[in-house]
């Protein structure tokens, strides 16, 4: 087993900056989530571990080794693509004796590790079929296997659910954890779904325009942002935000005022940006935790999901959006109090957009 560290890692194509500067340190055993938006440099940092892409500075180190210049078959890595990238034209068993093969595996040793990768991921019964014969979630768990068989230091995983359905999707990411702590292999896992990376990794790395924005569990990262995009990115529905003024422990918005919670960082006059997640809005009628503070909007959308509603509501020219429960939603126009949990909401500099 091994870990990973990017050292001041760059990746560039010609004068375009995928990734700058970029540092992370991956432990040994470790699940870490690299996620982001499209075109962030995610998939990127995983191809530079893999090997298939290569690195313009700084130093990317498997275990003690710098593999900067290591062929792809010399990193003791797996990687399991989005595609699958099985060969259609062999059975389940031979796309997942295709790598020991080349590594010249005895038959003995090689038929026991594809029998347990099979049976860990319950694909017994599929090994003569051909990947055309397989669903969508098959043909993931014999990718999977391809890569178990090869006990690697390191396993990679590019955006390996996105092709399935949402409830395939749900199962099959369980699977995942929990091979992850049967295996004990460090992970490096690449996903836009924030849901994905909230659920399965120990520690979540959240980027955007080819830099780390924040490292932490997924905890941290979600009570703590440290600026506006992640606090934006990492939450379903996405925290609310309205531009607001300080003064004398008031922040005042557009259209309505609410007290300044305690123990913020501010100065009198400062512009900010005050976020709230759906979550900490509650229904008039329920008892907030700590303070609390009223704010009257008119309800434009309900959006019934059975176990909660997404409630939609306008105040003045902000929209502020809640989680109720759903034997609560109020009515389309209707005219309610929002109850806001002032400890709960964050804050940030309306210039920086840093978290105050």
């Amino acid at each position: 087993m091994a870990g990973v560290r990017f050292e001041d890692v760059a990746k560039r194509y010609g004068p375009v900056s995928v990734i700058e500067g970029m540092n992370l340190d991956i432990k040994d055993r470790e699940f870490m989530v690299l996620v982001g938006p499209s075109g962030c440099g995610k998939s990127t940092a995983l191809r530079m571990i893999a090997g298939l892409e290569d690195i313009s500075d700084g130093k990317v180190l498997i275990g003690d080794r710098v593999v900067n210049d290591l062929q792809p078959k010399d990193r003791d890595v797996a990687m399991v693509f989005q595609s699958y990238a099985l060969y259609p034209h062999m059975t389940v068993r031979e796309n997942i004796e295709f790598g020991l093969k080349i590594r010249k595996t005895p038959k003995g040793e090689m038929a026991r590790k594809v029998g347990d990768a099979a049976e860990t991921l319950g694909i017994s019964q599929l090994l003569d079929r051909k990947p055309k014969q397989l669903s969508g979630g098959q043909r993931q768990r014999v990718a999977v296997a391809r890569a178990i068989v090869r006990d690697p230091s390191v396993f990679l995983f590019d955006e390996p659910l996105s092709n399935l359905d949402a409830k395939l999707r749900v199962q099959t990411r369980a699977e995942i954890t929990k091979l992850q702590k049967r295996l004990q292999t460090t992970c490096v896992y690449v996903t836009h779904d924030q849901v994905e990376a909230m659920t399965m990794g120990h520690r979540i790395a959240v980027m955007n325009l080819g830099k780390i924005q924040q490292i932490g569990t997924p905890l941290e990262v979600y009570d703590t942002p440290v600026n506006i995009f992640v606090a934006q990115f990492i939450g379903t529905p996405p925290m609310n935000f309205f531009d607001a003024t300080v003064r004398d422990n008031i922040l005042e918005a557009a259209t309505f005022a609410i007290p300044l919670p305690a123990g913020r960082r501010t100065t009198n006059g400062q512009k900010v940006r005050v976020g709230v997640r759906p979550e900490n809005i509650l229904v008039s009628t329920e008892a907030g935790r700590g303070a609390t503070a009223r704010v009257p909007v008119v309800v434009d959308i309900v959006e019934p999901l059975g176990y909660q509603a997404i409630v939609h509501s306008r105040v003045g020219d902000d929209t502020l959006v809640a989680a109720f429960d759903s034997h609560q939603m109020p009515r389309v126009g209707e005219s309610i109090d929002l109850v806001l949990e002032l400890d709960s909401i964050h804050l940030f500099d309306a210039v920086t957009e840093i978290r105050l």
